[in-house]
């Protein structure tokens, strides 16, 4: 259908857009949450989307138009909880690897339960994770890999650093990773960044719920609005120079490694 619209009307339009959902909401599960094989699932169609457009339409763009971790108004009880992060942060971050420039997600604000903000306005979990990653994530992407036994479900991804961002500069990094290990995990940066300053932005679920929570904490202080039009301030944790990485059981976060100078990134 995709190459038969691509060829009729493609020249037409700016981009190519196209919709995701990993699982069904009515039977998805918390272990489907957080299954890196459910993860790798978002790979081949992507993949395949790619393939039919450089073959009808080579110069299109590529973007997510809708998504988000489960069609039919997402998994209740999954879909707005910390859980539902790993999804969202390894969407984006393969997404940006794979070349794809746009993700749309499904939806601010409304049905269902998968939006960003609930009833009240209040932020749920993939809010506080989209404003970091917008905060912290600049749009070149560069390569990052787990070696041993941790890379299926230790996943990293690598960028050059926002520079908008008033405490960094070019040439910094943004790590970003999440452990769907149930210990944690540690990591440790190449020696020719070994020596170099890291801000910490570490994410967990906030309450007695875990990871069914609707609350998150950011560096261990649980994030909310400051009133209806202010929100907090999203405070890094300054890790000593060459202190290994690490991420809690079940849990993600960024990591800026400041005065890089990556070539890459000046």
């Amino acid at each position: 259908m995709l190459r038969n619209f691509l060829k009729a009307g493609g020249e037409v339009i700016d981009s190519v857009t196209w919709h995701h959902y990993y699982l069904d909401g009515r039977t998805a599960t918390k272990e489907d949450f957080l299954n890196p094989d459910v993860l790798d699932t978002f790979i081949s169609p992507v993949q395949k989307t790619f393939q039919v457009v450089e073959k009808t339409r080579p110069h299109k763009k590529v973007w997510l138009g809708e998504t988000s971790s489960a069609y039919g108004g997402g998994a209740p009880l999954l879909s707005d909880t910390f859980a539902a992060g790993f999804m969202w942060l390894d969407k984006l971050g393969l997404s940006a690897r794979l070349g794809i420039e746009v993700v749309m997600r499904q939806v601010f604000f409304g049905a269902g339960n998968y939006h960003l903000v609930d009833e009240n306005f209040e932020p749920l979990p993939d809010y506080w994770l989209s404003l970091l990653f917008k905060k912290l994530v600049g749009t070149n992407v560069l390569m990052a890999s787990v070696k041993g036994r941790a890379r299926n479900k230790l996943r990293v991804y690598l960028h050059c650093t926002n520079i908008n961002h008033p405490r960094y500069k070019e040439g910094d990094l943004t790590l970003y990773a999440l452990n769907l290990h149930n210990v944690t995990e540690h990591f440790q940066l190449p020696h020719y960044l070994f020596d170099k300053e890291v801000d910490r932005y570490l994410v967990k679920p906030s309450g007695p719920d875990g990871l069914f929570s609707k609350y998150v904490q950011l560096n261990d202080k649980t994030l909310k609005m400051v009133d209806d039009q202010t929100l907090p301030a999203l405070t890094e944790k300054p890790l000593s120079p060459g202190s290994p990485l690490s991420l809690p059981a079940f849990s993600y976060g960024f990591f800026v490694i400041r005065n890089a100078r990556v070539a890459a990134c000046l």
